[in-house]
């Protein structure tokens, strides 16, 4: 089993960040951190609104692409039902002229 301590020469090249002795310290320390995380924040919530409208848009085209649609289908099922009513013209007339 390998020896968990590291050998002393390693020892020396590890560096440490030593945390703030003073509040003050600390404070301006917390305060970047909080500057910074408000700075990401930011961008995140922009691309996020970018996206949103995108988004918005999309649904947009789609339901004026429905809509469309929706008048083809109503074109597409008079037109049906008009050939069938000469369909049924036709075949009423049909049986008629067969003797």
């Amino acid at each position: 089993m390998p020896d968990p301590m590291p050998p002393p020469e390693s020892a020396a090249r590890v560096s440490v960040t030593r945390f703030p002795q003073r509040a003050e310290d600390r404070l301006r320390l917390a305060l970047r951190r909080l500057g910074e995380a408000i700075g990401e924040q930011s961008l995140a919530t922009a691309g996020l609104r970018d996206a949103i409208g995108d988004l918005s848009r999309t649904m947009s085209r789609l339901g004026d692409s429905m809509a469309g649609y929706r008048g083809a289908l109503d074109t597409t099922a008079s037109e049906i039902e008009r050939a069938l009513a000469a369909a049924r013209r036709l075949e009423a007339t049909a049986s008629r002229m067969v003797v």
